[in-house]
């Protein structure tokens, strides 16, 4: 019997400290989890990967200093093609190496497009910024110009390439809210740019928006394809996005022909619009961002709100960019405190 009693005895002393030290563990475990968390995602403004440059300057990659410009000169003899990644009615555009650093050649497709072409490109140079691809140089007389290059492609790959083992642990609401905060930011960036308020035509459907834009590496989404940005004129009759008959419920109401069926649609008869075009397709584009990972859900409830009043179906009772921006920080933040809360409860 005393045998036995301390023999327990023994063994509840050994299992003490195993006890303590599993509830150290854990307790190091939450105390780095809520520092990660309040580092990480303490700010939702910045862009990582891009350091501004003076004025007609730029640095991509590998880069230490910023660069001018490259012009034609250096463009011909220092730009080597490597292979076509990308091709569309205006342009074409190819994986090319300059002086050691991989960046993207877009090249005019025909020549019925140079106006497009020289649009996009007075775009590019005019909207540079962090919520636009970087440009890296321009040859208007060869009909090319190179911008950074960014492997991950287009938006429309989101959903793969977080499904990829290297990027799975980045498909959380936090990665996928931030995006869905950039393309709002960019449309705010847009709706009150340096060269006046323009509209995102080439967004007639949910397909065709996405391939607007390029996922960097750090998952921000950059502006990337600005061929058909018009300008709206206060005052004046408003944009047309394009010469032909919109459809779909992806496009805004004012965006439709309203004469109904019984009359043949005219380009000349069609109204005009502005850039609240834009502000009705934010929750189709919000909804694919998000996709169903944990915490979309919460999300979509908080962002409910805001979803309805981008959907009245007058433009001028629908919220500004800018507002719909805020909303999203708000969300965004709310989110993570109450992470953070989560993870102090638990100390």
């Amino acid at each position: 019997m005393v045998g036995t009693a301390a023999y327990g005895l023994t063994g509840a002393r050994c299992g003490l400290p195993a006890v303590l030290l599993c509830l150290a563990a854990l307790l190091c475990a939450n105390l780095l989890l809520y520092f990660y968390l309040d580092a990480l995602y303490q700010d939702t403004n910045p862009l990582s990967t891009h350091t501004q440059c003076p004025l007609r300057h730029f640095k991509v990659g590998t880069m230490n200093a910023c660069a001018p410009w490259l012009r034609c000169p250096e463009i011909r003899t220092e730009v080597r093609r490597v292979k076509l990644i990308g091709q569309g009615a205006v342009k074409k555009v190819y994986l090319s190496e300059w002086r050691g650093q991989k960046v993207a050649l877009s090249v005019l497709s025909s020549e019925q497009y140079t106006d497009d072409f020289l649009h996009g490109l007075s775009m590019l140079r005019a909207l540079q910024s962090t919520r636009v691809v970087t440009l890296v140089g321009a040859c208007e007389e060869d009909g090319v110009f190179v911008t950074e290059y960014h492997p991950l492609g287009s938006a429309l790959m989101l959903d793969a390439i977080l499904a990829q083992d290297r990027y799975h642990w980045r498909n959380t609401w936090h990665t996928r809210l931030q995006l869905a905060i950039d393309y709002v930011a960019f449309l705010a960036y847009l709706h009150s740019s340096p060269v006046g308020i323009r509209v995102m035509c080439d967004s007639n459907d949910l397909h065709k928006t996405l391939s607007q834009f390029l996922l960097a590496s750090d998952m921000r989404l950059l502006a990337n394809d600005l061929d058909a940005l018009p300008e709206v004129e206060r005052g004046s009759q408003g944009v047309k996005c394009g010469h032909h008959e919109l459809n779909g419920d992806f496009v805004a109401p004012e965006q439709l022909w309203p004469y109904g069926e019984d009359v043949q649609f005219s380009d000349e008869a069609m109204p005009g619009y502005d850039e609240k075009t834009d502000i009705w397709k934010i929750p189709e584009v919000t909804r694919f961002l998000l996709g169903n990972v944990l915490g979309s859900d919460v999300i979509h409830f908080h962002l409910f709100q805001i979803y309805t009043e981008c959907k009245r179906k007058e433009p001028h009772m629908r919220p500004t960019a800018l507002e719909v921006l805020s909303v999203y920080r708000s969300v965004y933040d709310s989110m993570i405190e109450s992470q953070s809360q989560r993870v102090r409860d638990m100390l």
